[in-house]
């Protein structure tokens, strides 16, 4: 991406962006500084930008995903600065709500062991393994796009079968056809 091309691209995405960030954010500079990061990240990103069919979208999440991470530490700073440490969110399960845990997380295994190759590939790299898309699209040789799609169906296979396992063990019956 050639420097002109930048130079529209952050004049088309600005406003978007920042009004897009500010409503996560509630603050003018903290929104400004957000979008600016975003700029800088695509920039540094170079020809990679080109593997993405729509930059406007991945600019969004970007945009998104750092507001969100300003907001959480901005959050966790401030408790801190007020001394102020809440603990009463921290409950610990009960015997039962961890065994309950434990089966769900064997049932989501047995799941995922059970995917065929191309889906248990995907999901082990990006949900166990917590490699970025890109790292996976770079393993795996795939394009990003596909490999989104990809996760996505896995994703959906597993919400499925995992819907399936618990109708079955309330003793509810899916009618024929009924989607979960």
């Amino acid at each position: 991406m050639t420097r002109t091309d930048f130079s529209e691209l952050v004049q088309k995405l600005s406003r978007k962006l920042y009004g897009y960030a500010f409503r996560i954010l509630q603050n003018q500079e903290e929104s400004e500084d957000a979008v600016q990061e975003i700029f800088i990240k695509l920039w540094n990103m170079g020809e990679k930008l080109e593997e993405y069919s729509s930059i406007d979208a991945l600019a969004t999440t970007m945009t998104k995903n750092h507001c969100i991470d300003q907001f959480r530490k901005k959050k966790h700073i401030d408790r801190e600065e007020n001394n102020v440490h809440d603990y009463s969110y921290i409950t610990y399960p009960s015997p039962h709500e961890q065994l309950e845990q434990t089966e769900s997380n064997d049932i989501i295994h047995d799941i995922i062991h059970n995917l065929p190759d191309k889906y248990k590939v995907v999901i082990r790299l990006r949900e166990i393994e917590g490699l970025s898309y890109e790292e996976i699209a770079e393993k795996t040789k795939q394009n990003i796009n596909t490999l989104r799609v990809t996760l996505s169906r896995a994703r959906k296979i597993i919400r499925d079968e995992y819907n399936k396992h618990q109708y079955e063990r309330k003793g509810i019956e899916l009618s024929p056809g009924k989607v979960l």
